[in-house]
């Protein structure tokens, strides 16, 4: 998983590589990975026709079906407990996790098999660090991908868990700890807790995930003596993207491809445009191809200060996922997202959601330089399964800010 010659004061070479370099090895790994996909049972159908030797961008790569979570979970009632989406049968892996849904993701156990060593590289994290894993290690994989990235970094872990604070101040005064791994707010919560016992930790770096870390809280972190930094990760990918010291938005894990879409469909945005992020996991154990994340963000221009030359993303800005009910019924992004299929006049369409009087009211906006508003109601009524009105707009004059269903409604 890991190449590392090395660049001075970077994880490894794959970080500041050209533009040109990394293209060139993206067309040689992304092949491989789309045929290794396409060989499993999960992608029988999705990839069947797919030539896997022709997907060798990230333009390429577009053009395949998005993946998700909602399939997964039902591929793997029918094929437990991964769906078909493995290379290696359940029994072969190092652990197997149980997420919300649920939903069973792999874990392995080779070196950065996560890919979190980057992260907590960037963190400063390493040989001479004890990292304090508050991450839980009870059915879901967030204490165990933390535990193989600090391993990638020669750190040793105290497997802490969640809760108990007492005790985690007692175990941080007493080994030592000078790294903390966790949610953004439970470190505050320890710290707290051994001002309230007398005790002074040692913690001077922090590795954080799974929450927003808001700019007060990383203001009370610094003001301790803590660099705070988080990552962008899940349980079926490891770390998409992680923050550097410059601490402007966050970089590409060098093992993933990234794209930023339009919510309920695969089509890519432009870059600044705010859409999902859809991510293609270059891990040969668990090939997940244009895997739908459900969260929204947004390509940032340039490259890092820190000397790191992947893409950035702005982060996490929201859920893709707009899913919502109008006069009883829910309406999808997917539904949105085919309707504007429908009609070659139409560019884009946003469903804003109000309330008249006591009853909901729905208008569909959207950009299109000619065509029929009674034709666009009838095509709104048969893909929406709702009535609503249509307002024909500019091209280029609606948001771009990732929304294709904005609910105003006000219940106050």
């Amino acid at each position: 998983m890991k190449d590392r010659p090395g660049a001075e004061g970077h994880f490894d070479a794959l970080e500041v590589r050209s533009a040109d370099e990394r293209a060139a090895w993206l067309a040689e790994e992304l092949p491989r990975q789309v045929a290794l996909a396409r060989s499993l049972p999960g992608y029988a159908e999705a990839l069947q026709d797919v030539d896997a030797d022709a997907i060798t961008s990230r333009a390429a790569l577009a053009a395949l079906p998005v993946l998700r979570k909602s399939r997964l979970g039902h591929a793997q009632q029918a094929d437990a407990p991964f769906g078909g989406y493995t290379t290696r049968a359940a029994h072969e892996f190092a652990h197997v996790f149980q997420s919300p849904g649920p939903i069973y993701e792999p874990g392995g156990d080779a070196p950065d098999w996560w890919r979190m060593g980057r992260f907590l590289h960037a963190c400063g994290v390493g040989p001479q660090d004890i990292v304090q894993n508050c991450f839980g290690y009870h059915l879901t994989p967030a204490g165990m991908i933390f535990e193989n990235g600090a391993r990638a970094v020669g750190a040793a872990v105290l497997p802490a868990g969640t809760g108990q604070t007492e005790l985690q101040v007692r175990a941080a005064a007493d080994i030592g700890t000078t790294a903390y791994a966790g949610t953004p707010d439970y470190l505050k919560t320890i710290l707290e807790k051994a001002d309230e016992m007398g005790e002074t930790l040692r913690i001077e770096k922090a590795a954080v995930g799974g929450g927003a870390l808001f700019p007060s809280l990383r203001q009370f972190y610094a003001d301790r003596g803590i660099a705070c930094l988080q990552c962008y990760a899940t349980a079926d990918l490891g770390n998409i993207a992680y923050e550097s010291a410059a601490m402007e938005g966050m970089i590409a894990d060098e093992h993933v491809v990234i794209e930023i879409v339009t919510p309920g469909t695969g089509e890519p945005v432009a870059d600044g445009e705010v859409g999902e992020v859809v991510v293609t996991s270059l891990n040969p154990d668990y090939p997940l191809i244009r895997f739908a994340t459900g969260d929204l963000s947004a390509v940032m221009p340039g490259e890092s200060p820190c000397g790191r030359t992947n893409m950035r993303i702005r982060g996490w800005m929201g859920r893709a996922d707009q899913t919502t009910k109008i006069k009883g019924m829910f309406v999808r992004p997917e539904q949105v997202a085919a309707l504007v299929a429908r009609h070659d006049e139409i560019a884009r369409a946003r469903v804003v959601v109000t309330r008249e009087g006591e009853r909901d009211a729905m208008t569909v906006q959207v950009e299109a330089e000619r065509g029929e508003p009674a034709v666009f109601e009838a095509s709104v009524a048969e893909v929406l399964k709702l009535r609503g009105a249509v307002e024909i707009v500019a091209p280029g004059s609606l948001p771009r800010d990732g929304i294709v269903i904005e609910d105003q409604r006000k219940y106050d």
